[in-house]
């Protein structure tokens, strides 16, 4: 009779601890889900040996009237940013050609052309001085500090 009683009470025990860590895990688990996301610092997300990505990349053409990017942006004339259809909108980076370097931002990922990575606003690419379709090199980078 006592071995039966000794033999519940370690169940009852088991099943308590059981419950015990299920919950624990669980409001663990809902703390993480209600922190907010870290940002990543571009930075850390350079090429093998910490140098520049290569692409080519051209002018996207004139602007139309009241053109809408997809990252829901109007563009006018004076509008200075990229389109690249991987990276997402507002991406910072930084566009180096020859030897001028700017930076700059995603603002469209849908890109006019065929044959190239990055299209750039007709007044980021007079900046550059690119012509044509020409090959860039490019990286991520954080905003510039004020």
């Amino acid at each position: 009779m006592i071995a039966i009683v000794l033999q519940r009470l370690l169940t009852l025990a088991c099943v308590a601890l059981l419950g015990g860590v299920t919950t624990l895990a669980v409001l663990n688990r809902l703390e993480d889900a209600d922190a907010k996301p870290r940002p990543v610092e571009p930075q850390t997300a350079l090429p093998p040996g910490g140098g520049w990505f290569t692409a080519l990349a051209g002018n996207r053409g004139p602007v139309g009237d009241a053109e809408r990017t997809t990252c829901r942006l109007i563009l006018t004339g004076r509008s200075l940013g990229v389109s690249h259809s991987v990276l997402p909108c507002g991406a910072k980076l930084v566009i180096r050609y020859g030897s001028r370097r700017v930076f700059t931002e995603v603002i469209d990922t849908r890109l006019k052309g065929k044959g190239r990575q990055f299209e750039l606003t007709t007044g980021l690419a007079r900046i550059l001085g690119l012509d044509g379709t020409q090959r860039i090199e490019w990286r991520f980078a954080s905003a510039p500090s004020r």
